[in-house]
């Protein structure tokens, strides 16, 4: 009996040894993908840290609104930037100013340009998570919090709707989606989040809660809905895109 308890404590701490180390490597992997990000990224942000360049020619090339055109504007990150927005709003004409990668403080830089310039009637924000993943460096929760204000009020001030979209949530259920979560701290998550529909409720924005539509019973995100972890499939767009339709309709009233 004294044999077999061994044994099996033997085989218990090998497989807690082999779970811990495989924490640790993952998280030695996701603090070394992040420094590679960085150091690719460091040329262009040198040049262009708002990545104004992006879409300058796009912009150029775009009329002014029709009389009675409502336009609206998707402005965000790598989720916006690889949203095939003609696919899941067909005949809407909506503008896509996605950036992968990029945090609110380049957004900011960028607001009058790819979004105030435009003259939208409504623009969809969705930001945050490359913030709390320190995509350009680290940041406070009360400097992202600075920025989305920022942004409100000079659409506030432009004649501009904003709606703000809730972060994203994450999961770690893949291999390949070790890095993007364990970059994207889910506590941080929630309570920008909570700062975010708490702004929205005080300002008369519409808070767009693409979080609770997408969580799991673990407070992760559904595993179908993104197979690296973060950037939604077509199961995850399709989810986002119905709560998006019905928050522009209700900007728009």
């Amino acid at each position: 009996m004294r044999v077999l308890f061994s044994f099996l404590l033997t085989i218990s701490i090998s497989a807690f040894g082999q779970a811990a180390q495989q924490q640790t490597n993952y998280a030695i992997e996701s603090i070394r993908s992040l420094e590679h990000y960085r150091e690719t990224m460091i040329p262009t942000y040198m040049n262009d840290f708002g990545e104004l360049a992006r879409y300058r020619q796009a912009n150029a090339a775009l009329s002014a609104p029709k009389p009675g055109e409502h336009r609206v504007i998707f402005f965000g990150d790598s989720i916006t930037d690889g949203w095939h927005l003609d696919e899941y709003f067909p005949g809407e004409g909506y503008i896509n100013r996605g950036i992968s990668g990029q945090t609110t403080s380049q957004m900011l830089l960028r607001f009058h340009q790819d979004v105030l310039a435009l003259e939208p009637a409504v623009v969809v924000v969705l930001a945050g998570t490359n913030d709390i993943a320190g995509n350009t460096g680290p940041i406070s929760l009360p400097d992202i919090e600075a920025n989305f204000s920022s942004m409100a009020e000079l659409a506030r001030s432009n004649g501009v709707k904003m709606i703000i979209s809730s972060v994203t949530p994450v999961h770690n259920y893949t291999p390949e989606a070790q890095n993007f979560f364990l970059q994207r701290d889910p506590a941080k998550i929630l309570t920008l989040n909570a700062w975010l529909k708490d702004y929205c409720a005080k300002n008369g924005l519409v808070y767009l809660d693409y979080f609770s539509a997408m969580v799991d019973d673990r407070g992760l995100l559904r595993e179908n809905l993104a197979g690296d972890g973060l950037h939604p499939v077509d199961a995850g767009y399709r989810i986002m895109a119905s709560l998006a339709k019905n928050a522009i309709e209700r900007a728009l009233k």
